[in-house]
C-alpha cells in the first residue's frame, strides 16, 4: 500500500541537551518538524502549542517524570490521541509495562539506534497516512449516506417531502410540540376531480399540474420548520409547527387565494374550469397521548368533509369552519 511520507511534527522531551540536539538533527535532516523540552512543564506547554503528530519523551526528567507527562497528554486529548514513544536507559520488561500503562505507545532503550527509529517513524507515517484515509473515507461515507437518505424522503416528481420523510418530520415536529406545548398544524389537501384532469388532458399534463402544485406549496412555507410534503398521488401535506387554528385558516385562504391567481386549466372540473384544491385541517397542542396517527386521522377526516360540503375548501373540526366562510 503506497502512503503519502510527509514530514512529521515531533515533540522531543529529554533533559540531555547533547542528546536533543543529536536526535534533533536527525530528525530534521529526514525532514521532520521538531519542538524541544527539557522537562515536564516545558513538554505540556509545548504539546498544546505545537500539537505534534508524534513525541519521543524520556522517561527520567527533572521533576515530574515522563509517565506522568504522558498521562497529563492523555487527559488533555479528549478523545484524541497522539502516539508517546518513552526513551530510556532501561529496558527491563517492568519498565516497558510501566510505560505502556502510562498512556505510551512504544519504547526505545538508549542510546538510540538510527536505523530502529527512522523504521519506526517510517511506521508512524504510514499509520497516520492510513488514519487520514479512513477520515476521508468516513466523510465520502456520510456525505453519500446523507445524500441517500435525502434521496430516500424525496418525491422524485415534485421534488417535496415524500410520504417517508413527512412520516418523520411530523413525528419530530409532534415531539416538540408536546415538549414545548406550542400548537402544531397539519393540512392535507388534494386536486379536485384530479381523474378526469388526467382524463382530458392527460398524465403527462397531469405530472406537469402536481409539479407545479408542489412549487406553490413549497413557496409558501415561508417559516424554516414549515414542510410540504407530498402525501401520495394527487395529496399533499403540510406541516405547520407554531401554528394556532385562526393562522391555518388564514393559511389555507392565502394558498386558495395564490391559486385562484395562477390559474392552472381544468377544463374536466365538473364545476370551475380552473384547478381547485380541498382540504382538511387540524390544529392542537398536543398533549403526551397525541399520535402522528391520530392528527393523520383528523385532518382526513376534516378532508373527507372539505369534500362533501362542495369541495374547494378547507374544512377544520376545531373552527367548526371551512375557508369559504
Amino acid at each position: 500500500m503506497q502512503y503519502q511520507a510527509d514530514p512529521l511534527k515531533i515533540l522531543l522531551v529529554d533533559d540531555s541537551l547533547a542528546l536533543r540536539k543529536t536526535l534533533g538533527r536527525q530528525l530534521a535532516e529526514q525532514g521532520h518538524l521538531v519542538a524541544e523540552a527539557l522537562n515536564a512543564e516545558e513538554a505540556l506547554l509545548e504539546f498544546a502549542k505545537f500539537r505534534p503528530d508524534l513525541i519521543l519523551l524520556d522517561v527520567i526528567l527533572p521533576g515530574a517524570d515522563g509517565y506522568f507527562v504522558a498521562r497529563q497528554i492523555r487527559e488533555l486529548e479528549a478523545g484524541q490521541w497522539t502516539p508517546i514513544i518513552f526513551l530510556s536507559a532501561k529496558d527491563g520488561d517492568a519498565d516497558l509495562w510501566q510505560g505502556i500503562e502510562a498512556g505510551g505507545d512504544d519504547y526505545l532503550v538508549k542510546p538510540v539506534s538510527t536505523v530502529v527509529l527512522t523504521a519506526k517513524l517510517r511506521a508512524m507515517q504510514r499509520l497516520r497516512s492510513m488514519g487520514r484515509r479512513n477520515q476521508e473515507i468516513s466523510e465520502e461515507l456520510r456525505v453519500v449516506n446523507a445524500q441517500l437518505r435525502h434521496l430516500c424522503q424525496t418525491d422524485e416528481l415534485t421534488g417535496l417531502s415524500n410520504r417517508r420523510g413527512f412520516d418523520e418530520f411530523l413525528l419530530q415536529e409532534l415531539r416538540s410540540a408536546q415538549r414545548d406545548k406550542t400548537p402544531l398544524t397539519l393540512i392535507l389537501c388534494d386536486v379536485d376531480y384530479f381523474k378526469l384532469f388526467n382524463d382530458t388532458l392527460g398524465h403527462v399534463q397531469g405530472d406537469a399540474c402536481l409539479q407545479r402544485i408542489g412549487a406553490i406549496l413549497r413557496s409558501l412555507c415561508l417559516r424554516p420548520r414549515d414542510q410540504a410534503a407530498r402525501y401520495g398521488g394527487e395529496e399533499f401535506a403540510l406541516v405547520l409547527p407554531h401554528t394556532p387554528k385562526s393562522g391555518a385558516m388564514t393559511y389555507a385562504r392565502g394558498l386558495q387565494a395564490v391559486l385562484r391567481q395562477v390559474a392552472i386549466a381544468h377544463p374536466g372540473s365538473p364545476f370551475d374550469s380552473k384547478l381547485t384544491l380541498s382540504g382538511g385541517i387540524t390544529t392542537c397542542i398536543p398533549d403526551a397521548s397525541a399520535t402522528c396517527e391520530s392528527l393523520i386521522l383528523r385532518a382526513d377526516e376534516a378532508l373527507y368533509a372539505a369534500k362533501a360540503l362542495g369541495r374547494n375548501r378547507f374544512f377544520s373540526f376545531e373552527m367548526q369552519s371551512d375557508t369559504t366562510e
